[in-house]
């Protein structure tokens, strides 16, 4: 009797111990950044969305996206100035050249970075780069030469690699059920900053002829025409580079190499770092990671389709009517434009973490990639609208667009980084940023000659002029969606989705 009350009482201390807090349970290193972050995500159990948390992600995104496309309304003037170009059909290429430079820059650092921000921490690289926006975005706004131009952007470009320590950041800094919302905000600030950049460069290039009450005739402003959109930018990001200063490093950093092996990974997992839950820190080749290099791969063909549409549409908008256009003003598409981008922010905010529980990661990539598709061939149709019709037409596919692209983008983000240890996520992200960066290079030029060839076959009796070219977005779209099933796309978990 005596000995099953023993038993008894030894099992009840064991369930107990069980039941310990996880915080009490795991052990945490009094100098370690990433531990203190862990600590505190423990403690915020139950605190809501933390919203602080993601106002930063959003503000370090943003500034990351603002300098990308906030030149191209006043390039083609921007060069004119530097005559450099024999004839004006020769202006354009020389555009081109200064626009492709900056993701050949990034490109080429992107992987870099990534290594950079595993091996002294997130928060450094972040900080190098948005100090990078305040420098060299100032110097390209002040460019007297092509060339000066031309490295200014080449320079902006390298240093722009931070967005994938960004998001290895966002995946770290919160609680498993908000990584979602965050990776989220991180895209959805990213598309954001691809449509109020243009609206930049569009109202406050040429100051001096656009608002000649507040800014002189051979004042500093008529000097360099093309400065104040570029001071806005490199203002802001001056104000999130102040802002990150404060934000805390996510990095694990124990003093023993052999300690910080064992519990880094377990702590993030949720693990205690005993022996029967350790994880061993290994520096796994990243190309031979399928299910990294296969998310990574689609990323690259979501992100072609994605920026061939930019290009695609708004030079479409503005065609004439006799080439299949739409005969639209820059404004009617900034119009546009900005409807999609409070559609984004709204669905961003409200809707998308409920999509992602719904369905996850992955499934609702799936789910946006094909739906995107009819979404795209209805295009041309809602065309033959007029009027105030075809601005709400329009309003409604491309809100729908953005929304959608942005779920792809951010369950591959989310994919991404679930399939890599924490020591490696900066170098996984930069692995996608260089790849993205590279796709990303030839999609406007592509995109471009395929707007061209199918407006030169207006009359075709298989799918005349516009028909074609969403057709052919449609065809990229495809592809993607088919990379998102087994066999090509590999899912392999962390430990802790593993359940």
């Amino acid at each position: 009797m005596r000995s099953s009350r023993k038993e008894g009482h030894l099992i009840n201390m064991e369930e107990e111990k069980g039941k310990k807090p996880l915080l009490e349970r795991k052990k945490y290193y009094e100098n370690c950044p990433g531990c203190k972050v862990e600590k505190a995500k423990e403690l915020s159990e139950g605190q809501g969305v933390p919203f602080t948390k993601l106002f930063i992600m959003w503000m370090v995104a943003l500034s990351a996206a603002l300098p990308i496309s906030s030149l191209f309304p006043f390039l083609y003037f921007m060069v004119r100035d530097f005559n450099i170009a024999k004839t004006e059909a020769d202006i354009s290429s020389y555009a081109g050249y200064v626009g492709s430079v900056f993701m050949l820059g990034r490109c080429l650092t992107s992987f870099l970075w990534g290594i950079i921000a595993d091996r002294f921490g997130r928060k450094p690289a972040i900080l190098i780069g948005v100090t990078s926006v305040v420098v060299f975005n100032t110097l390209f706004g002040l460019s007297t030469s092509f060339w000066m131009a031309i490295i200014t952007r080449f320079l902006l470009g390298s240093f722009n690699g931070y967005l994938g320590p960004v998001r290895a950041y966002a995946a770290e800094i919160f609680r498993e059920e908000h990584q979602a919302l965050g990776l989220s905000t991180v895209s959805a600030a990213w598309g954001i900053g691809l449509i109020i950049g243009p609206s930049l460069g569009g109202y406050l290039a040429q100051p001096v002829e656009k608002y000649p009450n507040i800014f002189p005739k051979d004042s500093f402003w008529d000097k360099f025409p093309y400065f104040l959109p570029n001071l806005i930018t490199s203002a802001f990001a001056f104000v999130v580079a102040i802002g990150c200063i404060w934000i805390p490093e996510t990095l694990h950093n124990h003093n023993s190499s052999n300690e910080s092996t064992e519990y880094a990974e377990a702590l993030e997992n949720g693990s205690d770092g005993t022996d029967n839950e350790k994880i061993t820190k290994k520096n796994e080749n990243l190309f031979l990671n399928w299910p990294l290099m296969s998310s990574v791969i689609a990323y690259c063909v979501f992100s072609l389709h994605d920026i061939a549409y930019q290009e695609i549409f708004s030079l479409w908008a503005v065609s004439p009517p006799r080439l299949g256009g739409l005969n639209f003003t820059t404004n009617d598409v900034g119009n546009i434009l900005t409807v999609s981008g409070l559609a984004l922010i709204i669905y961003q905010l409200a809707l998308y973490p409920s999509v992602q529980r719904a369905s996850g990661a992955i499934g609702s990539t799936r789910i946006s990639a094909l739906l995107t598709i009819p979404l795209l061939q209805s295009y041309p149709f809602i065309g033959l609208f007029s009027g105030l019709a075809l601005f709400i037409g329009l309003s409604i596919a491309s809100s729908l667009k953005s929304i959608l692209s942005i779920t792809i983008v951010t369950g591959l983000f989310v994919q991404q980084n679930r399939v890599v240890e924490q020591h490696q996520r900066g170098a996984a992200n930069g692995i996608a940023m260089t790849g993205m960066s590279l796709f990303k290079a030839i999609g406007p030029a592509s995109g471009g000659a395929i707007l061209t060839w199918s407006q030169k076959r207006i009359d075709s009796s298989f799918l005349p002029g516009t028909h074609m070219v969403f057709f052919v977005l449609n065809i990229v779209e495809a592809v993607g969606l088919l990379m998102m099933f087994k066999p090509f796309l590999g899912e392999k978990k962390k430990p802790d989705q593993l359940q």
